[in-house]
């Protein structure tokens, strides 16, 4: 099924028109008409070939919703017409402990992406959601609630998980004092999530004009990691720590905060460096990472955003405004994540 789409084509290259193919309808697979996507940074990076991993031509988008068109034979869990969405998998072996687990983001064999990963079908990788279709597995499509603001809602397939999945992990709610580092695409989420879950909620961030908007967010007080005495003064504080910074900075003033069995989780992905091992031993404090979240809790936080009324922040572009949106996204010019409406896509 030829599909229009928008690709990169080379190593730091524009994204522009690309056409692909849609693998044929299988017994157990969703057609999807996709109204929106989000952009997410990771999409950058596989455009720029930053990991090394890139396989050109590349169409980028794992932040996907959009209505159902067509379903196999044998799908019981989904109908025509319905609202629905794909995020950063589309498949996984289904048979390790972690899928069993429903951990399909820690499948043992690796999981498949939603785009530029190996597959069987026509290309050769998979495409993701630039694009005016996409045909997925049962297992790996999700609902959503009809009452949430749809172009709001596309986030939240990255961005919201990757935020809500640790926060629940590690036990956040009323009672525990949690810091979110960086108010972005991911952490602006971990704000909402943070103050739904009941907890008192701190955002620590070096730009004391975003206190404001964390505030309206949720946040119940503004921390600047810049200041020294403030720092000093918060030490010790803190239950829990989400760091959501994407590049390479260090740790050591953030577990300073942390109370004795205190836990920073990064999320960010930032380089690798060097670790002062005292500040965990004195204190029993863990530094540990989370990566997004499996199928079934990812259905769990879309159900709770639906009670809640949760969606991202976004920003609404056309398809062919994505580069200069990437311009922007590297200036963190962006209130907090860009969505693309796929209706501009012919």
């Amino acid at each position: 099924m030829k599909t229009n789409a928008y690709a990169a084509f080379q190593e730091n290259g524009k994204i522009g028109p690309f056409q692909i193919e849609r693998r044929t309808m299988g017994r157990r697979d969703v057609q999807l008409e996709i109204d929106y996507c989000g952009v997410c940074h990771t999409d950058l990076h596989f455009v720029n070939n930053d990991w090394g991993m890139t396989h050109y031509p590349v169409v980028p988008g794992h932040e996907i919703v959009g209505r159902i068109s067509a379903v196999g034979k044998e799908v019981d869990g989904f109908k025509v017409g319905q609202l629905a969405a794909v995020g950063c998998m589309i498949d996984s072996c289904g048979n390790c402990h972690s899928c069993e687990s429903d951990l399909e983001q820690y499948c043992f064999r690796g999981f498949v992406g939603t785009y530029n990963y190996p597959t069987a079908d026509p290309g050769g990788v998979t495409y993701g959601g630039y694009s005016k279709r996409i045909v997925c597995k049962e297992d790996f499509i999700l609902s959503i609630p009809e009452n949430l603001k749809v172009e709001g809602t596309a986030p939240l397939l990255c961005a919201g998980i990757t935020t809500y999945s640790p926060l629940k992990h590690w036990g956040v709610g009323p009672q525990r004092k949690v810091g979110i580092i960086g108010l972005g695409g991911l952490g602006h989420m971990g704000v909402k999530f943070s103050h739904a879950f009941g907890a008192y909620t701190v955002m620590i961030t070096t730009s004391p004009e975003k206190g404001e908007d964390a505030q309206k967010l949720g946040a119940d007080e503004i921390l600047i990691s810049t200041d020294v005495r403030a720092m000093a003064r918060q030490s010790g504080q803190f239950d829990f720590i989400l760091n959501t910074i994407p590049v390479n900075h260090s740790f050591e003033p953030y577990l300073n905060l942390l109370k004795i069995n205190g836990v920073m989780c990064v999320v960010g992905a930032p380089e690798v460096f060097r670790i002062n091992a005292s500040q965990l031993v004195f204190g029993r404090k863990s530094l540990t990472g989370s990566l997004i979240g499996g199928i079934a809790e990812t259905q769990e936080m879309l159900n709770f955003c639906g009670e809640r009324d949760i969606v991202s922040d976004v920003e609404l572009i056309r398809m062919d405004e994505i580069n200069e949106a990437y311009d922007r996204l590297i200036k963190s010019d962006v209130k907090y994540r860009f969505v693309i409406d796929m209706n501009s896509l012919n």
